[in-house]
């Protein structure tokens, strides 16, 4: 600061010996500053790797794959260090989903009525429960998860992943849900019209314990909105 302050004297005619003398600094210094001020920047060879490696990527990479991607190229970084030069250099991932298909609700089975009719709010835990189906990326590749949120704390109360999406899967995250939470009997179990959900397992299941289970209305997807708002962070942080 003391060395601009010189070269703002300078301007108004005092010279670079008054200037110095008057604030204090060197004059050895004032010209070493100058000289830095003016050197050409010397470009950082790790961004400069970083940003090859996500343009290889087609600008899909996080830090994860970034790292990965640089220590094949004999370039090592920690992931902290990547996930900075990340930002100091803007590049932000864009995730490109790979369109798998989850729930098909053109089926003959059996469904049950709507009742939450948009109420996505519940004032005590297990009281309403919402399920539903999506695909994720994982290193061994892309794996379904079903997943149970409680309307109340809306967090996961039970949770499966398969490299399938059979009945089973959603009956095996409905029943952690109920082994770890232990509802009392007239809890709502809302998913949409997908076969998982109503076949004859999940049905059972619900039957069981007492739960009522409803679906969304046939191109209605509102009611799921916050199940589905939770699966996109998800995949938000894992890029």
């Amino acid at each position: 600061m003391s060395y601009q302050l010189v070269e703002n004297l300078q301007e108004k005619a005092v010279s670079v010996s008054q200037a110095c003398r008057t604030l204090q600094v060197s004059r050895s210094g004032y010209y070493a500053a100058v000289q830095r001020r003016r050197a050409p920047i010397a470009a950082c060879i790790h961004s400069v790797h970083l940003k090859a490696a996500f343009a290889a990527s087609g600008r899909t990479y996080g830090s994860r794959r970034l790292r990965t991607a640089l220590k094949s190229r004999g370039v090592t970084m920690g992931r902290h260090k990547v996930r900075s030069l990340m930002r100091a250099n803007g590049l932000r991932s864009v995730w490109r989903r790979k369109f798998m298909y989850t729930t098909d609700s053109k089926h003959t089975m059996p469904v049950s009525p709507n009742v939450l009719a948009r109420q996505f709010e519940t004032p005590l835990p297990n009281q309403a429960w919402v399920s539903d189906i999506t695909c994720i990326r994982t290193r061994s590749g892309w794996l379904y998860l079903a997943a149970v949120l409680d309307l109340h704390s809306l967090k996961i109360v039970g949770w499966a992943m398969a490299a399938e999406m059979p009945a089973m899967l959603v009956c095996t995250a409905l029943q952690i849900a109920i082994v770890q939470r232990k509802p009392a009997a007239g809890l709502v179990v809302h998913s949409d019209r997908g076969t998982q959900y109503a076949s004859a397992q999940h049905q059972a299941l619900l039957v069981k314990h007492g739960l009522v289970g409803r679906m969304s209305r046939k191109g209605n997807r509102w009611v799921n909105a916050v199940m589905e708002r939770f699966f996109l962070n998800l995949e938000m942080e894992r890029v």
